[in-house]
């Protein structure tokens, strides 16, 4: 018997020729029956191809000649039909012992007993079967199959080329690539979007299967593996890959397959048969794809995704199709797909035609998420083997409400969805309106509304919103988006361009919040270190007095381009008084050195800090007589209180902003604060939801600083309201709280005509 290689090698010698003749796409499909048939010594080779959602029979050696064209199945129905609707291998020593077998009389296949088939795949999709049969009852043996995995692969380009079969026909069960599917996932970003699912990592088109110089190929593959390796190896030297945790043991997969001599062996001896460095990788894909549908252990079927990922990357290597769909432009309205993005990558996108992301793996802290949020795109996370359900160009529904995702919807689906778009466009035309209109409440209290930042690209927000001001400017993000330390240089340029941009309208620079699970890769935890809980770790105004250089840098960049104007600036993540003192003194410092440098200086600095860990709380009598103002940062604060991780899928929603806890601990700082005349304002995503940001007027909260969305909203609804009414309410509350504020809440706004839906 001669080996898998030298199998394939004979019939993609023989196919090869076929292909190059100038035959119809029948007479080669004829000849390509025989020469399978001959090589494995098999009496019967039939070749299935999916036309109309039907399996037919298009040519045969050894079954009836009037059977061809004429017998067709369904996907999922007979031997034929399984194969194709499983994308798997049957090799059966009985056919008739197989409990999908059915019996075709028309082919005059009753005499034989043995069968194998294998699916022919393109793009994921099964498109049609090659099958042999044999009188004698045996299973076919390995190195058989092997070869006939092959040789499918080169018939799925032949028979796409000659456009025999529909490329919209998929063989699957309905909800497998073909018709509509509901995927679910973890609102990251909420908001609505519709458009054709772009994947970050486009797949690689194969241009050419069978190999002209076997010996180049191999070499190809071997330079492809040098260079993935290398790349592995990087990643592991940066720190976002050295701080333990998930991301160590995906690259400790990583470097076990890119090193596995069993996989880059199996490479070779696909390229040994005669297929391109491109077509080997597939192939050995191909063959993995079909174990991993065969798998039941979730921990060993992320292994098998890992690889997945691996091969991809090494397919793109070796056929240098490195871009990521950005670099190739979005041509319409699009949804991206990726497994993770960083903030960078997702900034590469055009704006206007990105309208939302889908993640397999993210959380509401991931950077990506952060600058999403800013960009007002939805973002849904967690939402496993996308490629295995999605196509490119597939129409989606992403409701980053809900959290859920419709691919490929019903004519019904996508009206009802629209409908609901339209009336959130007519709202959003409503508080559009509301952009001159003052924030003030029945009785006559003028309630200040500015809005998060934290891009360049977010001021022309601050004028179309009509909002106060920028209550957070959030200036990580030119670290985050950057490959290397932002020099002072640019920071400066930055500040002053926001400054300008703002006018008269004020702005509070928080100082640079990284660290934790922000992590840069030029920013290197100390050797051996690593952090188990990276929310409460090394991270924030911790990061900036350690490493007193980057705030040193900062506090200069920002001195200089708030020179005649006042600086409004905050620390964050500010635990007890001395770190506010420690930071201050790094900023005054700055002050007079420029100021012997007789440089122009600020009119003013006002200094403030943010709460968000719960033990400031207990020395606000201490720190607030030294701040300008005090930010409540909700997002953290609530994870701190609750101790729940706001990353972690099922603590996620568990709390809400409106249970006693918080809005009790919040009447508080309210309370302590008061005495001193300290400017207190609300940032996040609490302020930014109607009836949150109720709760929070009604605590006596009167500065809120919110995304640039919900600045209309929140407008509309504090013209609604009477302070006094909802003040009395909230005392009342709080002495007795419900178990379900928030029903408690929404009740009592209903019966004040205020829609806080």
């Amino acid at each position: 018997m001669l080996t898998a290689v030298a199998s394939a090698r004979a019939i993609l010698t023989s196919l090869h020729e076929v292909m190059a003749s100038r035959s119809g796409a029948q007479a080669k499909l004829n000849r390509i029956v025989d020469v399978i048939g001959e090589n494995l010594n098999s009496e019967v080779c039939s070749i299935y191809l999916l036309r109309e959602g039907m399996l037919e029979l298009f040519a045969t050696r050894g079954l009836e000649q009037a059977a061809v064209h004429v017998t067709r199945m369904a996907v999922g129905e007979g031997l034929v039909g399984t194969i194709a609707q499983n994308i798997e291998t049957l090799n059966l020593a009985e056919a008739a012992s197989h409990p999908d077998f059915a019996f075709r009389p028309e082919t005059g296949e009753e005499r034989f007993h043995s069968f194998a088939g294998v699916p022919i795949v393109r793009r994921q999709r099964a498109v049609g079967v090659v099958a042999v049969q044999h009188v004698d009852p045996r299973r076919y043996e390995e190195v058989e199959i092997e070869a006939l995995q092959t040789v499918a692969m080169v018939l799925a380009e032949l028979i796409a080329n000659a456009e025999l079969i529909d490329d919209e026909d998929v063989a699957g069960v309905p909800d497998h690539l073909t018709g509509p599917d509901r995927l679910k996932g973890q609102t990251l970003v909420k908001g609505l979007a519709v458009g054709q699912a772009v994947f970050h990592q486009p797949r690689v088109t194969i241009e050419h299967v069978v190999a002209e110089d076997t010996e180049a190929e191999r070499q190809r593959v071997y330079r492809a593996f040098d260079k993935m390796r290398e790349q592995i190896d990087r990643m592991a030297s940066q720190a976002e890959f050295g701080v333990g945790g998930e991301h160590e043991e995906v690259l400790e997969t990583y470097r076990m397959f890119a090193y596995d001599e069993g996989w880059s062996r199996r490479i070779n001896e696909a390229i040994d048969s005669g297929l391109t460095a491109e077509a080997a990788i597939e192939r050995v894909q191909q063959r993995t794809r079909m174990r991993m549908r065969q798998i039941d252990d979730p921990l060993l079927a992320d292994r098998m995704h890992d690889l997945e990922d691996l091969s991809n990357r090494l397919l793109r290597i070796v056929s240098g199709q490195l871009g990521t769909a950005a670099s190739m432009g979005l041509k319409g309205d699009a949804i991206l797909i990726a497994r993770n993005l960083g903030p960078a990558e997702l900034l590469e996108y055009d704006r206007r035609r990105l309208k939302g992301v889908i993640l397999e793996e993210g959380s509401l802290t991931a950077h990506v998420v952060i600058v999403a949020r800013a960009m007002g795109i939805p973002v849904v996370g967690r939402v496993r083997a996308l490629r295995g359900k999605v196509r490119d160009g597939d129409i989606l529904l992403v409701d980053g409400d809900q959290g859920v995702i419709d691919v490929r919807p019903a004519p019904s689906l996508v009206e009802a969805f629209e409908a609901r778009f339209a009336k959130n466009r007519e709202r959003q035309a409503h508080y559009a309106t509301m952009r001159d209109v003052e924030p003030v409440t029945r009785d006559g209290q003028r309630i200040t509304v500015m809005i998060n930042a934290g891009l360049r690209d977010d001021m022309p927000m601050l004028p179309l919103t009509g909002a106060d001001g920028i209550g957070l400017f959030r200036t990580e993000f030119q670290f985050l988006v950057s490959a290397t330390m932002p020099q002072r240089e640019r920071q400066t340029r930055l500040y002053r361009d926001v400054l300008e941009a703002a006018g008269d309208r004020p702005v509070v620079f928080r100082t640079v919040d990284i660290g934790g699970d922000k992590v840069l890769p030029y920013l290197r935890h100390n050797e051996g270190e690593t952090e188990e809980n990276p929310a409460m770790g090394w991270r924030a105004l911790r990061v900036a007095l350690e490493r007193d250089g980057l705030l040193k840098v900062q506090a200069r960049a920002l001195i200089e381009a708030a020179a005649g104007r006042t600086l409004n600036v905050m620390f964050p993540m500010v635990t007890e008084p001395w770190e506010f003192d420690a930071a201050k003194a790094v900023f005054e410092s700055q002050v007079a050195f420029l100021r012997k440098q007789k440089k122009l200086l600020p009119e003013a600095i006002r200094y403030g800090a943010m709460l968000e860990v719960p033990a400031l709380a207990e020395c606000l009598d201490i720190l607030a007589p030294r701040l300008s103002f005090l930010s409540i940062g909700t997002n953290d604060l609530t994870q701190f209180l609750f101790a729940a991780d706001r990353a972690h899928p099922k603590l996620a929603e568990r709390y809400d902003w409106l249970s006693p806890a918080i809005l009790r601990f919040l009447a508080r700082v309210v309370r302590d604060v008061a005495p001193f005349g300290t400017a207190l304002t609300v940032c996040g995503e609490m302020g930014g939801r109607r009836l949150e940001a109720l709760a929070l007027l009604g605590l006596g909260i009167t500065r809120l600083s919110i995304t640039p969305a919900a600045v209309g909203p929140v407008k509309e609804l504090i013209r609604k309201v009477d302070l006094g009414e909802i003040r009395s309410a909230m005392d009342g509350w709080l002495r007795a709280p419900q178990a379900d504020m928030r029903s408690v809440l929404a009740q009592w706004a209903c019966a004040q005509g205020i829609d806080c839906d």
